[in-house]
């Protein structure tokens, strides 16, 4: 079924719908997580989907550019509710390359390839379920007319 929505609706099943694909991805990974997990998710998809919406840029870069907003946020996240709150959701401090123990260069890689998942999900989601454009995808970049 397709259907025209107003913004603030699609935004708000947008955020939920990563909001839940985020959470059940650590419960199948990690085997938990918590609530705050959700809020990040949902945040994460909407940037990482909205990044095609903006710009004309080639798949690899808007995984790269994906992983960069993933990381920033994750790393934000992790110093308010690890660092600050102390709720000790996460901790990355035995693994290399980390900063503070919020982030590390191990997930900031995986956030890449994860993205395409995101950025596929999103354009479909938007397509099928909200009248928008098929997406189209490139992997190199535009030629010069």
């Amino acid at each position: 079924m397709n259907y025209k929505i107003c913004l603030p609706m699609k935004l708000f099943m947008l955020f939920c719908f990563g909001g839940c694909a985020y959470t059940i991805t650590e419960l199948l990974f990690r085997g938990n997580s918590h609530w705050t997990m959700f809020i990040l998710g949902g945040i994460c998809f909407l940037l990482v989907g909205g990044i095609n919406e903006k710009f004309d840029l080639s798949l690899p870069v808007q995984m790269a550019v994906s992983s960069l907003i993933i990381t920033a946020l994750e790393f934000l996240c992790g110093c308010i509710v690890n660092l600050w709150l102390d709720w000790k959701v996460w901790n990355y401090e035995q693994l290399p390359f980390n900063l503070l123990g919020q982030i590390c260069l191990l997930f900031t890689v995986l956030w890449f390839f994860l993205s395409a998942v995101g950025i596929f999900t999103d354009d479909i989601l938007r397509w099928k379920m909200f009248c928008e454009e098929k997406p189209v995808y490139r992997l190199t970049r535009k030629r010069s007319e």
